[in-house]
């Protein structure tokens, strides 16, 4: 009963595949990721942890200034780890920086409203996932490249229906781009032009408000503030709102509601997803994922979908 995003995530660490690490740190989340994080710091702990207790209840007033504590003394123990005294100026150029890396991902987004796509939902997880294991200062530069190539790039492909992917944690290349070639195999090809997960959409959409006197108080704000993943998403369901609004702008025909399995926040969560995106004439298709489980066999499912989508427009 262990998601298996957060049991692959220990069994990285198990297998040595991050021994350069000076250290690990996590903010809360789902109790899994939780339980992952505390087994790598008994066995794998390279000297240096830190645990960040941010608030999972958002809509607390209390959030906010609870988590500026919790930065707080995070930024002491850096110091202490690094040696180095961590300013206002240092956090604001952070600010700066990450709020330009969040601008170009959404701008890069905005090509994928076209009727014609320039760019593919594999591509796009490339994107997103590359940020996460590269400096943002090289980063930005190459994405702002990739935004001007986009202004002219045609794809040889016809997108088909256009889908959305909501729901848990997803960086599956293979199984992104399964969707996407099944064009080639069959009559019905699709397309994925909007995500709502962990890994895209909810990273990056929301910038940190570059106007507070205060960069610990702009921080903790728009973690607070922005759109939750499910475990923080109460008592008030903020986020099914966003979800709509990306359905609607991206001109979805449908949505794969993906789970990976045992993921307890999403699997609550899902059935208000599903009747509310039904009850807005979006069809859905529920898909429950691990990392164990070949891919080949959700084309035929993801096909039947599609199928579904050309023949009746709507899928009860």
């Amino acid at each position: 009963m262990f998601c298996p995003f957060c049991r692959d995530v220990l069994a990285q660490g198990l297998k040595g595949r991050y021994d350069y690490l000076d250290g690990i740190t996590i903010g809360q989340s789902c109790l899994h990721l939780r339980q992952a994080y505390t087994s790598w710091d008994i066995h794998i702990n390279p000297g240096w942890s830190h645990y960040i207790p941010m608030p999972s209840h958002v809509q607390s007033p209390r959030a906010v200034p609870f988590l500026v504590a919790e930065y707080q003394i995070l930024i002491k123990k850096l110091e202490e780890l690094t040696g180095k005294k961590i300013t206002d100026g240092d956090l604001k150029r952070g600010i700066r920086i990450m709020n330009r890396v969040r601008r170009v991902m959404k701008e890069i987004y905005e090509f994928r409203k076209q009727e014609h796509p320039p760019i593919t939902g594999t591509e796009i997880i490339y994107m997103t996932c590359s940020q996460f294991f590269t400096d943002a200062r090289e980063w930005i530069p190459v994405a702002e490249a990739a935004r001007e190539e986009l202004k002219t790039r045609k794809l040889n492909r016809d997108p088909g229906k256009r889908l959305m992917l909501v729901g848990s944690e997803n960086d599956d290349l293979e199984f992104v781009g399964m969707v996407e070639t099944l064009g080639e195999r069959e009559s019905i090809g699709a397309t994925v032009v909007v995500e709502e997960h962990c890994t895209t959409t909810r990273y990056f959409w929301d910038e940190v408000d570059e106007s507070f006197e205060d960069p610990l108080t702009a921080i903790a704000d728009r973690y607070v503030s922005r759109t939750p993943c499910p475990s923080k998403d109460w008592p008030v369901r903020s986020r099914l709102q966003r979800i709509l609004k990306f359905a609607k702008d991206f001109k979805v025909d449908g949505a794969i509601v993906i789970q990976q399995k045992f993921c307890d926040p999403h699997e609550a969560d899902i059935p208000f997803v599903r009747k509310f995106l039904h009850e807005n004439g979006i069809p859905t298709y529920f898909l429950e994922l691990d990392i164990t489980t070949a891919v080949a066999p959700f084309s035929i499912r993801v096909e039947a979908f599609l199928e579904t989508l050309e023949e009746e427009g709507d899928l009860f």
